[in-house]
């Protein structure tokens, strides 16, 4: 019998509140992670990767409304959690620092800035274990320096504005594993980093998934950084996924009409003079959400009276590569 995965959300539909009523932002979005897996979630800003992580971890605001069928599902050794149904601060502490861990875009804003690093690293670490306040600090300056922070004795008591924009990085990175999560989400963490410190958050959060064990959320508009560090790989796109499967197949062989633009967009080192080609048209508003595939309306493969209509099913490109688009050859799935 198949372990069941670490985490699995099923039909997760997040909409909020406003003043015009009820945007949707992520709609029917199921995936699974495993033990020890990374999966990239990736998809241009507004495609709804970050609200799906903080669904993980009930982040997003109070106006949010969950839908009916939206389930997300934690299993530990202990036992499964239900992690919509959790409701109480101390229910939440599970998922907020304790068996889940988020390292977000811009750590300058995830730490209080009239607060040591380590005055903040302990507090964390006095809520989510036993340790007393001395173990915690030990505990805290050992992870500085696996992070890569030298002098981490000293440095621990600085404050996030006297550390540098990778450094606050690599301490962010160290926080969010002291309390040796599960389940790492890690939104766009390279992002506001120069390219030479990207690659050294990306080897350092390689070796790090090797140390501990976890699973990793890894969420980015890069494919770049998806080839380098994840296993599969889940393609968004306002609000729905539009394809799943291995990072070799789905950067090798992209199904889809928008992975294929996200890949034609990139840069190829070897035709550097030729010019970049863009995915045409932007991505329409939560507001106005097009009919049927909500990619039709920069689609090139759009096919007038099917795609506008019918929201389509994923379709198998092989047993572990499926697709949501009418213009995919289906394959038979491979036999068990």
């Amino acid at each position: 019998m198949m372990a069941a995965p670490l985490l699995s959300v099923r039909n997760l539909t997040v909409q909020f509140k406003t003043d015009e009523g009820l945007i949707t932002t992520v709609d029917n979005v199921s995936f699974d992670i495993a033990a020890g897996e990374v999966l990239g979630l990736v998809g241009e800003s507004g495609s709804g990767k970050s609200v799906t992580a903080k669904a993980l971890m009930k982040l997003n605001a109070g106006n949010t409304v969950y839908g009916p069928e939206s389930s997300i599902t934690l299993n530990l050794d202990d036992g499964p959690i239900d992690i919509l149904s959790l409701q109480k601060a101390k229910d939440l502490k599970i998922v907020r620092g304790g068996a889940i861990s988020m390292i977000f875009q811009e750590p300058m804003a995830s730490f209080a800035p009239a607060i040591s690093i380590g005055d903040q690293m302990v507090e964390q670490l006095l809520l989510h274990s036993s340790m007393n306040k001395k173990e915690a600090r030990e505990l805290s300056i050992e992870m500085l320096d696996r992070v890569g922070i030298s002098d981490a004795s000293k440095r621990i008591d600085q404050y996030a504005f006297e550390f540098s924009g990778g450094m606050r990085q690599r301490a962010m990175i160290a926080m969010a594993l002291s309390t040796k999560p599960k389940l790492l989400i890690a939104d766009e963490p390279t992002t506001a980093l120069d390219v030479t410190i990207q690659a050294q958050v990306i080897d350092l959060m390689k070796d790090l998934i090797g140390e501990f064990g976890m699973a990793i959320l890894f969420i980015t508009h890069d494919l770049g950084v998806i080839a380098q560090t994840a296993d599969r790989v889940a393609v968004m796109y306002l609000g729905r996924v539009m394809e799943t499967g291995s990072v070799r197949e789905v950067i090798r062989t992209p199904a889809h009409p928008y992975t294929q633009g996200l890949l034609n967009a990139l840069p190829k080192l070897d035709h550097l003079d030729e010019p970049l080609t863009p995915v045409p048209g932007d991505i329409p508003s939560p507001l106005e959400r097009p009919g049927g595939c909500v990619f039709h309306t920069r689609c090139p493969k759009f096919i007038p009276g099917t795609c506008d209509t019918a929201r389509p099913g994923e379709v198998s490109v092989s047993a572990s590569h499926r697709a949501a688009c009418v213009a995919v050859e289906p394959v038979l799935e491979a036999v068990s």
